[in-house]
């Protein structure tokens, strides 16, 4: 599912009314390689046989003749059927994809981790399985060989299918009580763990690279292997795909800010189960900044915001800021607003931009605030040969307010989670003891 980048394609959209909008899926479509060589769109409700109207297929069918079009995509949602009835009806060799297969192809151009690449094959073997079964059903009918967009029919594929689909999830469930263990040791570790959210493109690795505290984990390389170069900064759809974690200091806090794949609308329940893995790290965050495009026009910001809250509240537990991005390109009067026509949706946002490097510690003063609250403590330890070490531990887990040491104990005055609070308690213990 790779297009060549010198690759044509027709894009197609059909509304039930008003005007179609072909903005987004041309920017997938040159996104996935290809060039925009033209589209077809309609108002009017979806033709069961055909998505479109038959004289507007006719309409389509010339334009792809006309252009040397290899590839048609809809921006609608392809039925099995839908996509035999149009191959159907346009010049041979042709392709039909619809907006999932299209995010697939870039999701499998994009893939770089054994994990993001799992998530990929499982989604495009959850998107073959119908298609595989409506063709065990034409070739039970005798319909022509070929089967036009659908592609060529194997009677084992169904099986097949089914058995990767089982062997993916095992290899992935293994991968996620990896990262499990992973997320608890850190929060062992005294890291707060935050994640950037939000729709594709709305700037989340260019604010990660913005509040990054250091490029260059060397020293806390056994804590985090995982760690891969910083997510890069472009202005293209899903540059993200897989997990990215950067250590965000704050001046009382260690925390972990994790960049991840960004939302997208209309999704359906087989792509987004396929990329749950990825999610985790937004579910199992302490804390999500949900990042927006605030240049972009009210409804469209509303929309997304509401897509994002959708996938969010499904699983996600911890509290949510609001990231209102690129500000730099709107007055203070639009800002303004934006803010009372979004505040249901995104109470008291924090104003930033990423690129500028605007409005960064307003919104690390936020998130200091909305983090778990610590609590403090006051150890009185014995002075023994192992003391040292606990209070090295102290300063690497906890914020370390105050040491004083005396000629038979150390008073360490500090702030932490309470994991790493209990866990220092039973160290005091054990040195007390010993």
């Amino acid at each position: 599912m790779t297009g060549a980048s010198t690759a044509s394609a027709v894009v197609a959209k059909r509304v039930d009314d008003g005007e179609p909008d072909t903005e987004e899926i041309r920017e997938l479509v040159r996104a996935a390689g290809y060039e925009v060589a033209g589209e077809v769109t309609q108002s009017r409700t979806a033709d069961p046989a055909l998505q479109l109207g038959e004289g507007k297929v006719g309409e389509l069918a010339a334009l792809v003749a006309e252009t040397g079009a290899e590839t048609v995509v809809f921006d609608n949602r392809l039925g099995p059927y839908q996509t035999f009835n149009l191959g159907d009806h346009l010049p041979d060799g042709v392709t039909v994809m619809d907006r999932f297969t299209l995010i697939l192809e870039i999701f499998g151009q994009r893939a770089q981790t054994r994990k993001a690449q799992l998530q990929v094959e499982l989604a495009e073997l959850r998107y073959e399985l119908p298609r595989a079964e409506a063709k065990a059903s034409l070739a039970k009918r005798d319909e022509r060989p070929g089967f036009m967009g659908l592609g060529e029919y194997d009677e084992s594929r169904e099986q097949d299918i089914k058995a990767q689909i089982s062997r993916i999830r095992d290899e992935l469930e293994q991968i996620e009580a990896t990262e499990r263990q992973r997320r608890d040791r850190r929060r062992e570790s005294g890291f707060d763990l935050v994640a950037l959210a939000g729709y594709t493109s709305a700037g989340k690795s260019t604010l990660m690279r913005a509040l990054a505290a250091d490029l260059d984990l060397d020293e806390n390389e056994a804590l985090h292997p995982d760690l891969d170069t910083t997510a890069e900064s472009r202005d293209e759809l899903f540059t993200t795909l897989g997990t990215t974690t950067r250590r965000m200091e704050l001046d009382e806090r260690d925390v972990l800010l994790t960049d991840t794949v960004g939302f997208i609308s209309d999704l359906p329940h087989w792509l987004v189960e396929s990329f749950k893995s990825t999610l985790d790290s937004v579910y199992q965050a302490d804390l999500v900044l949900l990042v927006v495009d605030a240049s972009e026009p009210v409804e469209e910001i509303r929309e997304k915001l509401a897509t994002s809250h959708d996938t969010l509240y499904e699983r996600n537990e911890a509290p949510i800021v609001t990231v209102f991005n690129k500000v730099d390109r709107i007055s203070e009067d639009e800002l303004a607003e934006k803010r009372e026509a979004l505040s249901a949706l995104a109470p008291n946002p924090i104003a930033v931009s990423a690129l500028a490097g605007t409005g960064l510690d307003d919104l690390r003063e936020r998130v200091t605030y909305a983090l778990p609250r610590r609590e403090k403590e006051r150890l009185v330890l014995p002075m023994t040969d192992e003391t040292m070490s606990v209070v090295s531990w102290l300063h690497d887990n906890a914020h370390v307010e105050d040491v004083t040491y005396g000629d038979d104990e150390v008073v360490v005055a500090f702030e932490a989670r309470p994991k790493i609070v209990e866990q220092s308690r039973d160290k005091a213990s054990t040195l007390a003891s010993a």
